[in-house]
């Protein structure tokens, strides 16, 4: 179909879907999960093309992906999954869709009884039971996709110029902000292949050893703040230097790693989301339960641009003391001096 950002598509009956899957739930070793079922029928905007994803089971590496998409705003409520709070970006094979053409998505479209069962090898029930099962130690294991990302994608050589083309064709790395002229879309073209420049020097310096963005932590016992932080609280992501002060050499904090691509949002103010406390563990398909929750910001997550222009735009987790509600947060400058002057009136 080469589908592209930007187009609009129509997530097929859950009758065709099952037409297309293994007696597992599977197409191309990709899992059709039973969270996607609520999508079938409704519509939404392509957000990126999938060719490419992260592999955060083995040492970590970008590894090939086919025939596939990301929707916008279609994320995994983790309902089958022991309500797994991660809230991943799903794939969609594009034998999934079909074209839509420009139009307003129906919030109202009606969800497809899970009774339900399709006309080829898989039904909604086999579906349902490939996503867990009970190990030999009778604890629950889940499968999903962020667990089988090995069994759905092939190994990419990180310096493959072919990945950087389909970054540019497919859309992905335009701004969103033009109308579509001829002109604004050269424009898109040059401005995406500047990023991508500048990620391949990212990647460069670091595979000689020069890290860029380089971080450091320090401390042997990281400390803890609870905040008890709420959705909907406004925050404001506290700077680079007073995350650092909370980090070990490792760069986490209780187990949690601050990444690099989390540095663009410090000093800035996001609404809260929600608070994690059990996400699945892609390594094992275990159930992780968090002695200290996390928090997940809203519009808050992955950009790549340290990490080879990604699309899989996974949230990011901050501890509470990386974090200060906006009523505590010390103003900038400009705003301090202004309303300095107003109480000075």
């Amino acid at each position: 179909m080469n589908f592209k950002a930007g187009d609009w598509v129509e997530v097929r009956s859950h009758h065709e879907i099952l037409a297309t899957l293994d007696p597992s739930g599977r197409l191309e070793n990709l899992p059709f999960m039973p969270e996607m079922l609520q999508y079938c029928g409704k519509r939404f905007r392509v957000f990126k093309r999938a060719d490419k994803t992260c592999d955060n089971i083995a040492a970590w590496s970008i590894r090939r992906v086919t025939n596939a998409v990301h929707l916008e705003g279609v994320r995994c409520d983790g309902m089958a999954h022991g309500d797994c709070e991660a809230g991943c970006m799903i794939f969609w094979k594009e034998a999934w869709l079909k074209r839509a053409g420009n139009y307003v998505p129906l919030a109202t479209d009606a969800r497809p009884p899970l009774s339900a069962t399709g006309r080829g090898l898989c039904t909604v029930e086999s579906i349902l039971a490939a996503s867990h099962t009970l190990n030999s130690e009778n604890q629950m294991v889940y499968s999903c996709q962020a667990t089988d990302v090995l069994k759905f994608s092939s190994p990419m050589s990180a310096w493959d110029p072919r990945q950087y083309i389909r970054d540019v064709r497919s859309g992905n790395l335009a701004s969103g902000l033009t109308a579509g002229t001829r002109p604004e879309r050269w424009l898109e073209v040059v401005f995406g292949v500047m990023r991508l420049l500048r990620s391949l020097m990212i990647s460069a310096s670091n595979s000689l050893g020069y890290w860029y963005p380089y971080l450091q932590g320090s401390l042997s016992k990281t400390p803890v703040e609870k905040l008890d932080l709420q959705p909907g609280e406004v925050v404001r992501v506290r700077s680079k230097e007073e995350i650092l002060g909370t980090l070990d050499d490792k760069m986490r904090n209780r187990g949690l790693l601050f990444d690099s691509e989390m540095l663009p949002y410090c000093g800035n103010f996001y609404r809260v989301l929600r608070r994690v406390h059990r996400i699945v563990d892609e390594k094992t398909g275990k159930m992780m339960n968090m002695k200290n929750p996390c928090i997940v910001l809203e519009g808050v997550a992955c950009q790549s641009d340290f990490h080879r222009m990604c699309p899989r735009s996974i949230y990011h987790y901050w501890r509470e003391n990386w974090l200060e509600r906006a009523a505590d947060a010390p103003l900038p400058a400009p705003a301090r001096q202004m309303a300095e002057d107003c109480e000075q009136c």
